[in-house]
């Protein structure tokens, strides 16, 4: 077997970094610590403050470009509320829950062997609790015309298909997962750490960047708690109908950018057959 160890590696500016060790797959003792439940608390009130920003945003948009389409943010301000809100939130929780705030991220370091099973159901139930919460706060807050103009659910648009639809969310969850594990690597972390929002800036200017391609066609998901969030509270059938996409476009998104940066940028799976075949009794 291969010796689950952290590797300590030099970087070329002579800083050293650590690989940690994967995560155990289920890991009950996470039950019995209170760090546990304060990053579940986090990942609720990040997920609930993500969505009532931006979806208050994207109402508040609606309602004042009814009357004139010079008025509102428009499609800019909504991807800069989405993507600067990442930006906030992960840089205010990413030392206690690791800012998550997105099913697809929690999976994807999952699969990267970064956190357990018992913290992804965790996370995942906390993240989806928060955006009906965060959701539900709108609609308190602005009933009438969130009523009337969509609830910030996502759906498809007129006009795209949803095999377009799905290529649209893997994609541009894609980029988002892709970028996150970029900003969290070990390596960098260790060459950049004196630069603290170096972590949480480039995760926001990912989501600000995919918002601009992907409103037109979906609204832009990437983040099943965000969908699903308004789509509870909106509880319409079209938003119910599209939401399929909303899971599997930015899972599979999440699969593919996990698989892409830890066995094709990072080579682990070279490693670790290296290392087998040098210790092959261990």
């Amino acid at each position: 077997m291969v010796k689950e160890e952290s590797e300590v590696v030099v970087h070329h500016s002579g800083k050293p970094y650590t690989d940690p060790p994967p995560a155990p797959l289920l890991d009950r003792t996470e039950l019995q610590r209170w760090s546990f439940y304060r990053a579940l608390i986090t990942e609720f009130m990040a997920t609930l403050l993500f969505l009532y920003v931006t979806v208050a945003t994207v109402i508040g948009h609606k309602s004042q470009s009814a009357s004139d389409d010079c008025n509102g943010v428009g499609l800019l301000g909504i991807a800069w509320s989405f993507g600067g809100m990442i930006f906030i939130l992960v840089y205010c929780t990413a030392g206690i829950s690791g800012g998550h705030i997105n099913p697809a991220v929690t999976l994807a370091f999952f699969l990267a062997r970064k956190v357990s099973i018992v913290r992804v159901v965790g996370y995942i139930v906390a993240q989806c609790l928060g955006a009906i919460c965060g959701v539900g706060l709108v609609k308190a807050f602005m009933k009438h015309h969130y009523n009337s103009l969509g609830g910030g659910a996502n759906e498809v648009s007129s006009g795209y298909s949803n095999g377009t639809a799905l290529g649209a969310e893997i994609i541009g969850t894609f980029v988002l997962v892709y970028t996150v594990f970029s900003a969290t690597d070990p390596k960098r972390m260790a060459r950049d750490s004196h630069v603290p929002v170096l972590t949480p800036l480039p995760i926001g200017f990912a989501v600000f960047m995919v918002h601009l391609a992907t409103i037109p066609i979906t609204g832009t998901g990437i983040n099943p708690a965000r969908s699903f969030g308004a789509a509870v509270i909106y509880n319409q059938d079209k938003a119910w109908n599209d939401h399929w996409i909303f899971w599997v476009g930015p899972l599979i998104g999440a699969l593919a950018a996990a698989a892409y940066h830890q066995f094709v940028l990072r080579a682990l799976a070279a490693k670790a057959l290296a290392s087998f075949r040098s210790n092959p009794h261990n």
